[in-house]
């Protein structure tokens, strides 16, 4: 299977999605400071688990109903006419309780939340239909125009002075666009739904929505957990790193996304042994960016983070435990992606409640306990039980192997990597704010990125070949190998 080419158009415009969004990052870092950005993470992670109640599913059952029938149309407005209903539920949940939410966030929002909250469940309405009419190759060019919208809506409100209120506003402005392009595009015409409509998007939204929760349980508990347990300050620093986390973890979503459609069809066609070898190269790949991720976290972390701001350079301590624990959860993922291929959102349902309560006691345990850095450690200690369950749930359904060869391979090629970046950042000026800093620290990340896959390369039949299959020019084989 040629995995980087069936996820090509998404791993870049993932790329490109989240190149704008570190560039605006650095930007509101600077300008706005760690203070502002925690109150703008808190009201974020509010209107996401908001948007999440706003769907249960229903967005994944849109999807799945909409691509396997010809009345698709009325699954549309039957989902919209369900998550429609919710948002009023949600809106009035908000003005009635507008003092408790203005305390929590640190600034008065609701009314804000309540715009954004209707951006975010338009926006997942018809992307979930464009995705029903398989209109991929549309859904994914949307991410990046979404937050390059975002971005420029966002920094010319902070520039006119609006501060908080500027970024939740162009927040909002980017899910509307890509509603709007999205809703374009369908036109969708009318069609009546009946109750055999409701009843169909039900059956499979009552399995989706844990997926759902599953996913922003990794990214935002910590957050809304830090929110109310410590200062906006150190929310906006924690938030920073989460944000390089989540660039790291763009390669494995794209395997799992490139995996599932073909482990489903051999699963359907009874090629267990298939769908046993495409479990093994997820896992093989799944660390690929992530482990020599890790080793630069810990080298050159406040190097990274200084770019944002010296006020960030904090983060440098949570950032290994992060990293750590995206690795954990990229394995995770291609597990859950196997079981789900395998027609078995039941298991995959109960994996994941494992998961989200011991995300949500070990947040709320250790950060009380011993402080933020807390979040981090629960965060990863969630991620490792959850893979722990996947694997051994998936082993009593399928047969497969571990490449435990190949990732070790890859821990050898990044220490190989470590051992060639240490000794430079020992002769180099301290990290700062500087152009001169920050040009040092993208030479010392881009260098120890070509010794890894170098070494790697030189390591790794497997990776040879991968690379062989998937690059666009052919490269040439060394003579008796």
């Amino acid at each position: 299977m040629r995995i980087g080419q069936t996820s090509f158009l998404q791993f870049v415009t993932e790329i490109a999605a989240s190149a704008i969004g570190f560039v605006a990052t650095i930007y509101f870092a600077r300008v706005l400071g760690a203070e502002v950005l925690g109150y703008y993470s808190i009201a974020l992670a509010v209107v996401t688990w908001l948007g999440i109640g706003g769907k249960i599913g229903l967005s994944s059952a849109i999807t799945k109903r909409m691509s396997e029938e010809t009345d698709s149309y009325a699954y549309f407005w039957a989902g919209a006419s369900i998550i429609g209903s919710i948002f009023v539920v949600l809106a009035i949940g908000v003005l009635v309780f507008q003092d408790q939410l203005n305390a929590y966030v640190g600034e008065d929002v609701h009314l804000i939340v309540i715009l954004m909250l209707v951006a975010v469940l338009c926006n997942s309405l018809f992307n979930a239909a464009l995705q029903g009419q398989h209109k991929v190759h549309i859904y994914a060019v949307l991410k990046p125009l979404k937050i390059g919208g975002r971005a420029l809506v966002q920094v010319a409100l902070v520039l006119a002075g609006l501060e908080l209120t500027g970024m939740l506003i162009g927040y909002s402005t980017g899910w509307m666009m890509s509603a709007f392009v999205a809703a374009i595009v369908l036109t969708p015409p009318f069609e009546r739904p009946t109750r055999r409509h409701y009843k169909r998007l039900v059956d499979f939204a009552k399995y989706a929505w844990i997926g759902r929760v599953q996913g922003k349980t990794f990214s935002e508990v910590d957050i809304l957990v830090l929110g109310a347990l410590v200062s906006s300050a150190l929310v906006g620093v924690y938030s920073i790193v989460w944000a390089l986390c989540s660039f790291f973890l763009i390669f494995g979503s794209a395997i799992s996304t490139a995996m599932f459609p073909e482990i489903s069809k051999h699963d359907t066609d009874g090629e267990h042994r298939h769908v046993a070898s495409l479990t093994t190269e997820a896992l093989a790949f799944a660390g690929f960016v992530l482990i020599p991720g890790i080793i630069g976290g810990i080298l050159v972390g406040d190097r990274v983070l200084a770019i944002y701001g010296t006020e960030f350079v904090e983060g440098q301590y949570v950032l290994p435990i992060l990293l750590l624990g995206s690795l954990l959860y990229s394995y995770f993922d291609q597990l859950l992606n196997t079981l789900n291929g395998l027609d078995r959102p039941d298991i995959a349902f109960r994996v994941n409640g494992l998961f989200i309560v011991s995300n949500v006691v070990a947040n709320v345990g250790l950060v009380a306990a011993i402080g933020w850095t807390g979040a981090a450690i629960g965060t990863a200690l969630s991620a490792g039980l959850g893979l722990i369950g996947a694997f051994y749930a998936l082993g009593h359904h399928l047969e497969f192997e571990l490449p435990l060869v190949e990732i070790a391979r890859q821990w050898v090629a990044a220490i190989a990597m470590g051992a060639v970046v240490y000794p430079v950042t020992t002769f180099v000026s301290p990290p700062s704010e500087s152009l001169e800093s920050t040009a040092v620290t993208a030479a010392i990340v881009a260098g120890g990125a070509v010794v890894y896959v170098v070494v790697l390369f030189a390591m790794s039949p497997h990776f040879r070949d991968v690379v062989r299959n998937n690059a666009p020019i052919e490269i040439p084989r060394v003579t008796g190998r």
